[in-house]
């Protein structure tokens, strides 16, 4: 027989109050900086104003590569923009349609953003490899006053971005410190080219920069796909997680369980625990709490706990 009567099916636990719930009740701030969306946005209007300065700059040099981020810039502002507007809808709380909140707005803002920079990296490959097969003089000069507009700007955006936990906010970030990075780069070429008359390190370096950015936006890319399918969280091991709720005196086993994340910051836990012996809902409680309490020090924010006796009916259960 089942446990889960209505008495004691749904147990509210509040500090205060001394009452249980089965399901944590902290769902719509945990995971996220307060202070994502405000970065965000600074960072957009630091990345919009510097790209409207890059393409004035890359056609004033003729540089392909100053050009070509320019182009990435451009589609940075608007996949910023985006997942601005992404951040802020993802700090809703939940309602009749969106049980769980808004979260996953943010990782939709980082899907966006990853789609966009993967487009544009690939565009960005096919004009530098045109470059190379008919090379075309630079304003080396005019590349390296550039080059410190653009470590300039996108280090500020860098600088404000660094702290922020959301996926979201990882993949602007990324960009942010891929900008810096190449216009680091930039700044090197340019320099050479003062000294040596090399024109297609231009492309080349393009090339590099850009083939740089996939192998860094791919890999999140496939995360942000693995989370919108429901895999369990890469830093957690179900069978890790099963050991250690096995391991109290009063379980003897746990099955029906399922392990997904909302964003990749906050995690959904259920489980059937089955117990020796019926025990009475004090006990009962006990049990839930701390099965929860080993969860939450595992990054697992919200836990659904149904106790079960041993030898009951779980035939509607998807064992697992």
């Amino acid at each position: 027989m089942n446990v889960n009567h209505d008495d004691h099916q749904n147990y509210c636990h509040d500090e205060d109050e001394n009452h249980w719930h089965n399901h944590d009740h902290d769902h719509n701030g945990i995971g996220h900086s307060h202070g994502a969306s405000e970065n965000i946005k600074i960072a957009f209007w630091l990345n919009f104003a510097f790209t409207i300065i890059e393409i004035i700059g890359g056609l004033y040099t003729n540089s392909v590569a100053i050009l070509s981020d320019a182009v990435h810039d451009l589609g940075d502002s608007v996949t910023l923009l985006f997942s601005l507007l992404m951040e802020k809808l993802s700090k809703k709380k939940g309602n009749s349609f969106l049980t769980y909140g808004y979260k996953r707005y943010s990782l939709l803002g980082a899907f966006f953003s990853s789609v966009v920079l993967i487009v544009g990296s690939t565009f960005i490959l096919y004009n530098a490899f045109n470059r190379i097969v008919s090379v075309e003089e630079v304003n080396a000069p005019g590349m390296l006053i550039i080059s410190f507009a653009g470590i300039f700007f996108n280090g500020l955006a860098v600088l404000r971005l660094r702290k922020d936990g959301s996926l979201n906010s990882k993949v602007v970030f990324m960009h942010m410190l891929e900008d810096v990075l190449g216009w680091v780069s930039i700044m090197i070429v340019s320099i050479i080219l003062i000294f040596i008359d090399l024109p297609i390190l231009d492309p080349i370096l393009s090339i590099a920069i850009s083939i740089f950015v996939l192998s860094r936006i791919v890999p999140t890319f496939i995360k942000i796909g693995r989370i919108f399918l429901q895999y369990k969280p890469d830093d957690i091991e179900i069978k890790e997680i099963k050991k250690l709720i096995e391991a109290l005196d009063d379980i003897t086993e746990i099955h029906d369980v399922h392990l997904w994340s909302l964003d990749g910051s906050n995690h959904i836990f259920s489980c059937h625990a089955v117990i020796k012996d019926e025990l009475s809902t004090t006990d009962e409680m006990a049990i839930i709490r701390t099965v929860k309490e080993k969860l939450a020090s595992h990054g697992i924010n919200h836990s659904t706990i149904e106790i079960e006796l041993e030898n009951s009916d779980c035939s509607p259960c998807d064992q697992g």
